[in-house]
């Protein structure tokens, strides 16, 4: 019998990487998109699974329209992939981020409590939930510290799911995934900043790359990797909680060398802080400088994941490594540049 998943937030990273997934293992998968996003189908088409979906029209913020499409799609399984998933924009707008966020997740909650209790349900977590770190690493039972309006927002979307998991015997679950990255990854997040802006000084079209905080670590993987994780989870004869990670930690400053060295650059720093520097060796030329306008309120040093229990239980395991990643982003980036067809 074929299983039928919804997956919110389908146009996005995740959302296409797990639809392409649960496609090859013949489901038959229904995406929610939101009518106002500015979201298109370029990920889906770049997947070459645009016309193999079932798209429709879905808002986190909109009981109704939940409820409704809980009833009618009648899903196996639900992936809560919908967010207001900007740190940077949470600060701006951080009632919309709770609103989306934490709310939305009860609304989802409740429809399928409701109208389709048998569904599995999957959160999508987010390592920011750490934030100011109390453990390192950091694993499913280290206190959280959410250090942005997104962060905390998510955090409450965590305990909701734990609760509705626990009050009523729901198949419900938290996926607490570290930095996952792609070539379908937003402009918005700093991997794809730096490979698409140092693909474009590459190419001539502009001179420097531009950054905040070149000390932060982050552990970084694939999400190709880290969708299996996902459908993983709803597989199991009983739901828990589950922190993905690659458990190695690199600086922004690491991943630029990294994207650099794909693009034939030899970069290496010069001086410290906001007037730190990376010179292409190979040019003499300054490609990347610090601006403080891309500094974080309240910065999230370190994140370092744990994820023994997804490897013992799941027998998840991470498969590309970050200098893997940065090549596979930095050679996407530089092809779109050349083609002038630049996406997400």
């Amino acid at each position: 019998m074929t299983k039928t998943a919804l997956i919110t937030g389908v146009a996005g990273q995740d959302g296409a990487y797990l639809a392409h997934l649960l496609l090859q293992k013949g489901y038959k998968v229904v995406g929610g998109i939101r009518r106002s996003s500015n979201s298109t189908h370029g990920r889906l088409a770049e997947l070459g699974i645009e016309r193999d979906i079932q798209i429709i029209d879905f808002d986190l913020s909109d009981l109704p329209n939940i409820w409704r499409t809980i009833s009618e799609v009648q899903p196996d399984e639900v992936y809560n992939l919908a967010a207001q998933s900007f740190v940077k924009t949470s600060w701006a707008q951080p009632l919309y981020t709770a609103d989306v966020d934490a709310i939305g997740v009860t609304r989802m909650l409740e429809a399928i409590r409701t109208v389709n209790p048998k569904a599995r349900f999957y959160q999508a977590s987010t390592s920011e939930m750490f934030g100011l770190v109390q453990e390192i690493p950091q694993r499913e039972v280290t206190p959280f510290y959410p250090r942005s309006p997104y962060g905390v927002a998510k955090l409450y979307g965590h305990w909701i799911t734990v609760n509705y998991r626990e009050s009523f015997d729901m198949f419900a679950c938290s996926g607490i995934l570290f930095n996952h990255e792609s070539p379908l990854r937003g402009l918005d997040f700093v991997t794809r900043k730096i490979s698409l802006h140092l693909s474009r000084v590459k190419t001539g079209e502009i001179e420097c790359l531009e950054l905040g905080n070149l000390e932060a670590k982050r552990d970084w993987g694939f999400a190709g990797d880290y969708v299996e994780g996902m459908w993983m989870m709803l597989q199991q004869p009983n739901p828990s909680d589950y922190v993905l990670a690659t458990g190695d930690a690199n600086s922004i400053s690491y991943f630029v060398e990294e994207v650099g060295r794909a693009l034939d650059m030899d970069i290496v720093w010069d001086g410290t802080g906001l007037q730190q520097r990376g010179i292409d060796r190979k040019t003499g030329k300054v490609v990347v400088r610090v601006n403080e306008a891309y500094y974080r309120p309240a910065e999230v040093d370190l994140l370092l994941g744990d994820a023994t229990k997804a490897k013992e239980k799941l027998g998840w395991t991470p498969k590309v490594k970050v200098n893997e990643l940065a090549q596979m982003m930095a050679k996407a980036d530089y092809d779109r540049v050349k083609s002038g067809r630049v996406l997400f």
